[in-house]
């Protein structure tokens, strides 16, 4: 047993899942899948990773109406289930677990960057203003008005979520991590920044956690509850989101309800290191009560914060981001406290191996 990160670097078991340790990659976007495709840096990338307990991928488009982002990958054709297959299995032999994070960008998105046919579209035909884009085309762009999800849309747009989730188990995931944070799709359904609708996906905090609630759901009930987690950002401020005085409640409401659906996990996210608020103790508390099963806390850790606030109960795992870019083998350095590499930031989104698989490997000795 590893005594002085006791919590962090011992194994758990996430619903039917064992894990090596308690350590979760977090999803963070890296831009290099040309084309929308994963490929053979992807499988690189994520394999030099797999000592983490839990991978969670890039956010990964369930449609090719999410894919606001240049170079982002999707997953809903044979060709990205036959390549993300070549991802799981590296990060399978290589002893790690991965689960795919299922990202619909909704207005968070350039015409530019949407393939052929693709619809930029969102709860509320509302534009995040704020929100420039950036596209290999023409650079930095404002991002378009949206359009609308009709009533009778939000089945079919349910069904890009389930369809994605159903390619993500024949592709070798583990499993499926629903982003419902950071502004995009899911969250602008939360927030009444960004949907204003009238009818009963709109309105009430009741009714804004409604689209997500059936989302839920209906992954679920395709893949196995088992299988299923969803990323949370309340308090976020990120593409032109904001909070109020009933976000608390409706976030724990949220909670509750996500709880009937019986998911193996909610992620918090808190990006108050990253200059945005931060998200109140009484909020984790309150949805770490109502939900009752495991949460992964995120946001600006280091190992010595990871095990104190697991030994504190304040969640079961905890999500490193970018200190896993710049460190392939991170659970190896906690294990003797040896010194992180920092990484290039100006490398986190541009093409190619540099800043992504180029970082050293370096032997880690007691």
């Amino acid at each position: 047993m590893h005594t002085k990160y006791s919590k962090l670097l011992n194994p758990f078991k996430l619903g039917n899942l064992y894990l090596a340790n308690r350590v979760v990659m977090a999803p963070m976007t890296r831009s290099r899948a040309i084309d929308n495709l994963p490929n053979d840096l992807l499988t690189e990338y994520y394999s030099q990773r797999a000592s983490a307990g839990l991978i969670i991928t890039e956010g990964t488009s369930p449609s090719p109406n999410g894919l606001g982002y240049a170079r982002i990958p999707g997953l809903y054709s044979p060709e990205q289930i036959t390549q993300w297959k070549e991802v799981t299995d590296a990060v399978h032999e290589n002893g790690g677990k991965i689960f795919v994070q299922l990202m619909h960008t909704g207005r968070i998105a350039h015409p530019l960057n949407l393939p052929a046919g693709a619809r930029l579209v969102a709860p509320s035909a509302i534009a995040a203003e704020n929100s420039p884009m950036y596209t290999d085309a023409q650079g930095m762009q404002p991002v378009p008005i949206p359009q609308a999800i009709r009533l009778e849309e939000i089945a079919s747009t349910i069904a890009e979520f389930v369809h994605s989730a159903e390619a993500a188990i024949e592709a070798g995931f583990d499993g499926v991590e629903l982003h419902g944070a950071n502004g995009y799709l899911l969250d602008q359904f939360l927030n009444p920044a960004a949907n204003q609708r009238n009818d009963q996906y709109g309105g009430s905090a009741y009714n804004r956690n409604r689209f997500v609630i059936e989302t839920v759901q209906a992954v679920a009930a395709a893949i196995g509850k088992d299988k299923v987690g969803i990323r949370l950002s309340p308090f976020g401020v990120f593409n032109d989101l904001t909070s109020d005085e009933t976000t608390e409640s409706q976030f724990i409401a949220l909670a509750a309800d996500l709880k009937e659906t019986g998911i193996v996990y909610i992620h918090i996210v808190d990006h108050s290191s990253m200059g945005s608020p931060s998200v109140p103790q009484s909020t984790k508390d309150g949805i770490r009560e109502a939900f009752g099963g495991n949460l992964i806390i995120s946001g600006g850790y280091d190992a010595s914060r990871a095990e104190a606030d697991l030994q504190a109960g304040k969640g079961d795992l905890v999500a490193f981001g970018r200190p896993f870019i710049s460190n392939p083998n991170l659970v190896e350095k906690f294990q003797i406290d040896a010194e992180l590499t920092a990484p290039d930031f100006a490398t986190f989104y541009t093409p190619g191996e540099k800043g992504y698989t180029d970082y050293v490997m370096e032997e880690v000795r007691a």
